[in-house]
Order: C-alpha cells, then sequence, then structure tokens
C-alpha cells in the first residue's frame, strides 16, 4: 500500500526518502510464519512499538504488523514534525521581540518557511531510524508490512505486496490508534482542506489559513503559523480557546494568541464552507455577527476517531463503540487472549499514555497472575498531559471542579508566574502554578502549570503523586534559584502559610519572650 494513500503526501526531498527507506521500505520483504507467536501486535505507532519490542527483548516470539508506517501519527505526522515546527515558530517571535533585548534585527532580514519545513523533515528522517523496520528485525521482532486482519479469535491474515501470510498467536495487542475526525460541515469536503496527516507537506506558507477546532492541534498550529507569518482564523464552536482547561489558563494562551495575530472565532454557530475564485471562504455566526473569511488553506483538528474498520473485529469476538475498543481495566478485550493499548481505546491520546498502556499490556498478556508479576490496571496511572502553545498549559490529575464532583473536599492554591525572579528576567512572566490538595492533608489531588516550559516543570508533582508523597515534600526541597521551577515551591509555601494558625502564631510569641527572660 502507498503511503500516500490516506495517509501523508510527502514533497520528495532526500529526507522523505531517508524517512521512508526507515518506515516502510520498498524492498522489505515479510517473514514466512514459523509456528504460533506468543504476542501479535496490530498497528506500529507508540502503543505497538513499546508493546513489541519489549516483548521481544524478554524472549516472546513477537510478530508486528504496520499496515502504513512504522512509527504511526506521533513520528510521521504527529509530535515529531508538529514540535519541530513549534520550535521554529518560537525562534521567530524571538527575533520579532529581540529589540527588547538589545539585538536589532536589520530590515530585509529574511524568515524562509521552506527552510523551516526543511530542518522539520531533516529532524524526522533522523528520528525515525529508532522506529525502522530494520531496527525492529534486528532487535528481533518479525515485522509484516502490509493490511492486517482478524481471521479468527486466535489468527491473522496480513495483505502484503508479496502474497498474504496467516499468522497465529497465543495472544494479541491492537494498537491501531486514530485517525483525524471531519466535521460535516456543508462545503468542506467539495474545497478541499488540510489534517494533521497532510499538513506537514505543505511546501509554501499559506497567506490565510483557516483553523476548524481550537483544540491542543489548533491552538498549536494557530499559534505557529501565525508567528510564520499567515494570518490565521481559529474557529472553535465553544467559548475561548482550549476548552478541556481550567478558563484562566487558557485565557492566558488565548491573549497570547492574539497578541501574534491569530483571529480566534469562537462560539461559531452555522458553519459552512465555500469554494469561490479568490479562495476558500469560511461563513459562520460568532458572538451573534456573521463573519465571512476567505483563507487559502483549512485545517481542520476537531478530534479523532478510533481506526477499527477493517481490522476483522467481528472475527476476533473484539467489541468497540464510538470511542473505540471496549476494555477492562487491564486492557483486556471482550476475547481475553487479545487486549489493545493507545488511542484506539484509551481517553488519553498522548504519546506518553500509549508508551504506558504498551507496558500494562506486556505484564497481563505474557505475565499473567498467578504465574508472573501479578496483574496491572490502568487506574495506577498517573496521567500528565502538555500543550505546547506559548506559554504551555501542563496538567496532572483532578482539575478543582472533578475533586468536587468526587465529593472530595479540596483546597486550591494558585502563585503567579510574574512574582517569580527567573520568569521575569525572561520575560515569561505570563502564567502560574496551581495545585489541589485534599482539605486537612497535604496529599495532592491535581496540579496546573502555564509557563513556557510548563511540560517540563509538572513533572514534580506527578512523581510526587505516583510516589504516593504531598506537598511536605516539596516544602522541604531545595529549588535553584533563580529557576522558574521555583513556583512549584512558592504555590506549596501558599498552602504551608495558610496552615500557620493564629493560635500557633500566638504560642510562639509566647515561646520566644520566654526565651528572652534572663
Amino acid at each position: 500500500m502507498s503511503l500516500n494513500e490516506g495517509f501523508f503526501i510527502l514533497p520528495g526531498d532526500e529526507y522523505d526518502q531517508q524517512l521512508l527507506a526507515n518506515v516502510h521500505p520498498s524492498d522489505w520483504v515479510n517473514p514466512q510464519p514459523d509456528g504460533r507467536y506468543n504476542l501479535a501486535v496490530l498497528g506500529a505507532g507508540t502503543a505497538g512499538l513499546i508493546t513489541a519490542i519489549v516483548a521481544a527483548t524478554l524472549g516472546a516470539k513477537v510478530a508486528l504488523i504496520e499496515r502504513r508506517a512504522m512509527g504511526g501519527d506521533c513520528l510521521n505526522v504527529g509530535c515529531v514534525p508538529s514540535k519541530g515546527l513549534l520550535r521554529a515558530a518560537r525562534v521567530w517571535a524571538d527575533l520579532h521581540r529581540a529589540k527588547d533585548f538589545g539585538i536589532q534585527v536589520p530590515p530585509g532580514a529574511i524568515f524562509d518557511f521552506g527552510t523551516a519545513m526543511g530542518r522539520m523533515r531533516k529532524l524526522r528522517a533522523r528520528i525515525s531510524r529508532n522506529d525502522s523496520v530494520y531496527r525492529y528485525a534486528t532487535l528481533g521482532v518479525d515485522v509484516y508490512l502490509g493490511a492486517g486482519r482478524f481471521a479468527s479469535a486466535d489468527s491473522l491474515r496480513v495483505e502484503g505486496p508479496a502474497g498474504d501470510r496467516m499468522i497465529r498467536f497465543v495472544k494479541a495487542a491492537i494498537c491501531t490508534g486514530t485517525r483525524p475526525s471531519i466535521p460535516p460541515v456543508p462545503g468542506l469536503a467539495e474545497a478541499g482542506y488540510l489534517t494533521n496527516e497532510t499538513l506537514f507537506s505543505l511546501r509554501e506558507l499559506p497567506r490565510r489559513l483557516g483553523i476548524i477546532g481550537a483544540g491542543p492541534i489548533g491552538c498549536e498550529m494557530a499559534q505557529a503559523f501565525a508567528r510564520f507569518g499567515s494570518q490565521v482564523y481559529l474557529i472553535e464552536a465553544l467559548h475561548g480557546v482550549l476548552p478541556r482547561e481550567d478558563r484562566d489558563a487558557a485565557d492566558i494562551v488565548r491573549r497570547q494568541m492574539e497578541k501574534d495575530g491569530v483571529q480566534i472565532l469562537c462560539c461559531g454557530k452555522d458553519l459552512a464552507v465555500e469554494k469561490t475564485g479568490a479562495g476558500k471562504r469560511l461563513v459562520l455566526t460568532s458572538h451573534g455577527q456573521r463573519h465571512y473569511v476567505t483563507v487559502d488553506q483549512i485545517l481542520v483538528g476537531t478530534g479523532r476517531t478510533p481506526n477499527v474498520d477493517g481490522v476483522g473485529l467481528a472475527a476476533a469476538g473484539v467489541d468497540h463503540g464510538p470511542e473505540g475498543i471496549n476494555v477492562n481495566r487491564r486492557l483486556q478485550t471482550s476475547n481475553p487472549s487479545i487486549f489493545a493499548a493507545g488511542d484506539v481505546c484509551s481517553r488519553y491520546k498522548f504519546t506518553h499514555a500509549a508508551d504506558a498502556m504498551a507496558q500494562i499490556v506486556i505484564q497481563n498478556a505474557l505475565f499473567p497472575h498467578p504465574f508472573g508479576l501479578g496483574y496491572a490496571d490502568i487506574d495506577s496511572l498517573v496521567m500528565p498531559w502538555c500543550t505546547y502553545t506559548d506559554p504551555e498549559i501542563a496538567h496532572v490529575g483532578l482539575y478543582e471542579q472533578e475533586a468536587k464532583d468526587k465529593g472530595v473536599e479540596v483546597e486550591t492554591y494558585t502563585y503567579a508566574l510574574d512574582e517569580v525572579d527567573r520568569a521575569i528576567l525572561d520575560g515569561e512572566e505570563e502564567g502560574f502554578a496551581r495545585i489541589h490538595l485534599q482539605k486537612g492533608t497535604d496529599k495532592i489531588l491535581g496540579a496546573t502549570i502555564v509557563a513556557a516550559h510548563a511540560g517540563e516543570m509538572i513533572n514534580e508533582f506527578s512523581v510526587l503523586m505516583k510516589a504516593g508523597r504531598g506537598a511536605k515534600v516539596i516544602a522541604g526541597t531545595i529549588h535553584p534559584y533563580p529557576t522558574q521551577a521555583e513556583v512549584n515551591k512558592k504555590v506549596v509555601n501558599l498552602w504551608r502559610k495558610a496552615h500557620f494558625t493564629e493560635g500557633m502564631k500566638r504560642l510562639l510569641v509566647k515561646l520566644f519572650a520566654w526565651m528572652r527572660k534572663e
């Protein structure tokens, strides 16, 4: 199957050729199965790759089947290329404000979008070596390129270019991921649109870009392309941006995006698209006002659809619904010999979530209790996430309202970055750290950080939550000065100060007075 068939379109430079040679080599010959596999893995995105390589390292006989490209969305059309572009966009933004730091950028300085895209493709090709077919084969995984479909409860058929292969297995893992969800907007299909699967093949910067959906993908790309110089219109059906996050956190990002030139049309209703001689016209109502916006390209970022069609789930006895494959806490499907991991079965559609779920599949599929390590389950996961706008928003655990909905009394503390010396010196003082603690204890229920490097800073809270330790650990930990991560200790100190009562203070005053007596 050609990668361009329902996947991504490549400009065809040397870096794309290196990428293809790694993730879908044209000369690859699928192996001939030799007996049953301990584990057959369907899908070679993050969840499938981790499942396969860990199982093979442990000595299991493993088959890995991939229809399109090793590395899945994350490597090819997701995390890797998007973060490459975000880094370039941040450099461009820094140059535009370089005069604040004493640097005069001369008139006529060239900002070359094509060079930024070339850098992204070069680095993607380099990273792709880690996910390459030949690397996995060398490490003991039988890699099959082709469309895999369950033929029965314990077998898979792989349709490859050189003929079909029938694979029999003891256990299997479904890791087929998701694809872009396209909203039923009148005229959208006729006008044409981009998704994350085609965006990173652009050769020229769109002068005008419309983006549908103000979730993480939409916001990240809206800000990046605005910084590159596109006139960006970001359309969202709900109010504001990043509707999952706390409003004051999302509003900080919204204000920065607007400073970068993004025009946000939220509460968008009755959206339609018309193809005209001047471009693609978006027609919508935002806050009661009718808008007519003409753009050159439209990017759709409105969610994900699980890849469950065409893989023979009925033949395998695997149940699924609109949100993907149904699994229990141990990631076991309705067929007890078949598991699932990653975006196809999880509400957490993150690469690191897929990695963590793969570890659970390995333990439960290959080392079932009572013969092995004991069962692992998804309830044990402490799942952070981050939206990589500038500033970033990172979160772990519960939000305040979620804690209240669970009947947990919560204390919430927020410390602003504009009171942190390093953030002020860096010129990155828009943001805050926020913690939610169980009332009367130092137990951390959740945390949110809005900062330039929030994704790095949230880890301190994640580690403590996973270890079952509380805020007192941070309060007693020395943080280097000056760092932006000091905000983690400062927000905890708000809790410590709040629990220093007037009664305690009066007692200490009496103690100090007694100590002064001769």
